[in-house]
């Protein structure tokens, strides 16, 4: 499977971050988003001409949405599946165009009207944490049960990186400890501004 990759893009980080976990590979070709918008380039064109990134390309299968792609890359891994899972992926829509345009308005000079980019993005980790605290209550981590499934993937990316569209995490303990977990899994891997989780155990 070929991936067209922007190493900053929270859309394609969340695509390689399902491929770790699930031990697939990608053959990642980076695309030059920002600055030389490599993205609108006759060739990219050619393979979706909405002009976005992620692109995976799988023989003569071509997927432009990271939902779908996250569905393609678990079609055989039921684990990651759950059946409210469409509803976590329109969500997870919805942060791509809340805090995702946030933070591509703070670090890459998109325009946007921030302050309602904010707003909308803070309404939604609001829902998140409300969410996710309920889930704590009953015994639960992850957004639809007991394990993640590819709504938790969808919804990860844009909510950690939400600091750098200048929205604090802070506010959320549910949401933090969500994230936490997610960054536990065998598999994790980062992306400029997602980190690994530090080592915690003690040295004998």
């Amino acid at each position: 499977m070929i991936l067209y990759d922007y190493v900053l893009s929270a859309s394609c980080y969340k695509v390689r971050l399902m491929a770790a976990l699930l031990d697939k590979a990608l053959q990642l070709r980076a695309v030059n988003f920002h600055p030389a918008r490599a993205h609108r380039s006759p060739e990219m064109l050619a393979l979706n001409p909405k002009g976005t990134l992620p692109i995976l390309e799988e023989g003569d299968l071509i997927l432009t949405d990271s939902a779908d792609m996250l569905r393609h890359l678990t079609r055989d891994h039921p684990a990651w599946r759950s059946d409210s899972d469409a509803g976590w992926l329109a969500f997870a829509a919805g942060l791509n165009d809340s805090l995702g345009l946030a933070r591509l308005h703070d670090i890459l000079g998109y325009d946007a009207d921030i302050d309602r980019v904010r707003r909308e993005g803070t309404i939604a980790l609001r829902k998140l944490e409300e969410r996710l605290a309920e889930q704590r209550f009953d015994g639960l981590t992850f957004l639809t049960g007991a394990r993640p499934t590819i709504a938790d993937i969808a919804c990860f990316p844009n909510t950690a990186l939400a600091p750098d569209g200048g929205v604090s995490l802070d506010p959320y303990p549910s949401i933090r400890l969500w994230m936490r977990a997610i960054r536990s899994l065998p598999g994790f891997i980062e992306m400029p501004g997602i980190h690994r989780l530090h080592e915690l155990a003690q040295p004998a």
